[in-house]
């Protein structure tokens, strides 16, 4: 299919308007009017993937109507897809094949950008929207996704919605969004070696609870982040989702620029000198105010793990499951939890033995994700009896890793090296490691049978993922860096 030329948005000048966080500035470029308590926003980008964007693509045509403006809509094959290597359009998913069918005739009746199963390009969507450079600052983005807030990392006000509001947002071009409450999250100091942004989302959910961000636009700032790499923030907005919030944004900065030049769809030319202009003027204004603020100091941060069946029950990978009073649950959840885990409180983490292990997932499969998992099992070996993959994500990150070696080092191991995709990041009655396995994984949800009925996952870091594989139980990785 042809690919037409992007429109952008620039945003205008801010310097005459009270001052705003970066929340504010992209929201008042976008709205187009306010109604009651709501306000209807000019919709930059619309990304759709096969489980639910082929709902409202096919409710869309059966209404008798059509995509408003088919250059700004990008579709991919990634939740149900099967990852084993050869694959075709096979799905271990039931009726998955017919939604990778169904996702396929509508996108192509609609004229949108489809990356196919066998497209050079495909993966998942929140892993090739900033590497493509479709994910800009200052945009509004929108996905039948709940973790669509990863594009936030690069300054875009992104947000997941139903399939409804994506019909509706296909037709019209516009969605109808509350104000929300801002929050800053502010961090300090400098992260150990072995310690990453997944391991400041846990730490951050354990100490403010799951719902912590509920219903907020989270904006997080300060040395930490701006000394975190691209792709580290695209994990730190990702898990804003386990922090209950509608939206996380991070302030576009030269680590933002320099990782968008050049890519695919961002700006060119003098449109790149443009869009440079204006989205220098993106960052909150040393005056906005935010409606809570909370800071966390990261300089003695371990590398975490979860215990329980939620990313609020996660600690320290050299700490004990907690006791009651300690764990931030609920009495009731708290046994739960536990009974479902198959664990007693008071047992060191690092005693507790694993059946497999998991590198995926639009949280942690990039290239740097790979590079850190690999930087620890390099002339290692997965232990006896543990399932171990690696499940890149998305056919740039694969191509990426074999040109550097890295999926030999993987393989010699003895994990599995897949295709693209979700995978084993949710259960939909395809592959699982099995009931009743216990699970370390890159994942970003820990909820009962999230991968699978009756399997139990314990998140972590991938380089925390890689060191637990060759122990054979949860490991601390700092004890295998050299």
């Amino acid at each position: 299919m042809h690919e037409r030329p992007l429109e952008y948005r620039l945003p205008a000048g801010q310097s005459a308007r009270q001052p705003a966080s970066i929340f504010q500035k992209i929201w008042r470029e976008h709205l187009i009017r306010e109604r009651g308590t709501r306000g209807l926003l000019a919709i930059d980008r619309i990304f759709l993937h096969e489980r639910t964007g082929s709902i409202a693509l096919r409710s869309l045509r059966q209404r008798g109507r059509t995509v408003h403006d088919p250059s700004q809509v990008f579709c991919t094959i990634d939740h149900i897809v099967d990852t084993r290597p050869g694959r075709g359009d096979e799905s271990m998913v039931p009726g998955g094949r017919d939604f990778i069918a169904q996702t396929r005739s509508a996108a192509f009746e609609a004229g949108i950008r489809l990356f196919d199963v066998s497209d050079p390009d495909q993966g998942i969507v929140h892993v090739i929207a900033p590497e493509l450079g479709l994910a800009l600052p200052g945009l509004t983005i929108v996905c039948p996704d709940s973790h669509t807030c990863t594009q936030g990392a690069l300054g875009a006000l992104a947000w997941g919605i139903g399939s409804t509001e994506a019909e509706h947002a296909l037709a019209t071009g516009t969605l109808s969004l509350r104000p929300l409450p801002t929050m800053r999250v502010v961090l300090h100091g400098r992260l150990a070696p072995g310690v990453g942004a997944k391991d400041i989302s846990l730490e951050m959910i354990r100490r403010h609870g799951a719902a912590g961000g509920a219903g907020r636009a989270v904006e997080f700032a300060g040395p930490a982040v701006e000394s975190l790499d691209m792709e580290g923030r695209l994990t730190l907005c990702n898990m804003a989702t386990e922090f209950a919030a509608v939206t996380a944004l991070i302030a576009p900065d030269d680590t933002t620029f320099e990782y968008l030049a050049n890519r695919r769809y961002a700006p060119q030319g003098r449109l790149w000198e443009l869009a440079l202009q204006a989205w220098r003027e993106l960052p909150s204004d040393a005056e906005a105010q935010f409606d809570r603020e909370i800071a966390l100091d990261v300089e003695a941060l371990s590398p975490m793990v979860t215990w329980g069946t939620s990313p609020q029950h996660a600690i320290g990978v050299d700490e004990t499951v907690p006791l009651s009073a300690d764990s931030g649950a609920s009495p009731e959840a708290y046994q739960r939890a536990l009974r479902y885990m198959a664990l007693q409180p008071g047992v060191a983490m690092s005693s507790i033995r694993i059946d497999a292990a998991f590198i995926g997932s639009c949280t942690n499969s990039r290239l740097t994700d790979l590079r850190r998992a690999a930087l620890v099992l390099k002339d290692r070996h997965v232990a006896p009896g543990v399932q171990a993959w690696c499940v890149p994500g998305s056919g740039d990150v694969k191509r990426q890793a074999e040109a550097e070696g890295l999926d030999r080092i993987f393989r010699s191991a003895g994990f599995q090296w897949r295709e693209p995709g979700c995978s084993l990041c949710f259960y939909a009655g395809g592959e699982s490691f099995g009931p009743g396995k216990r699970v370390v994984s890159s994942t970003n949800r820990n909820f009962e049978g999230r991968q699978g009925p009756g399997t139990r996952t314990h998140i972590a870091s991938p380089a925390t993922v890689a060191a637990s594989a060759v122990q054979g139980h949860i490991a601390d990785v700092r004890a295998m860096l050299h």
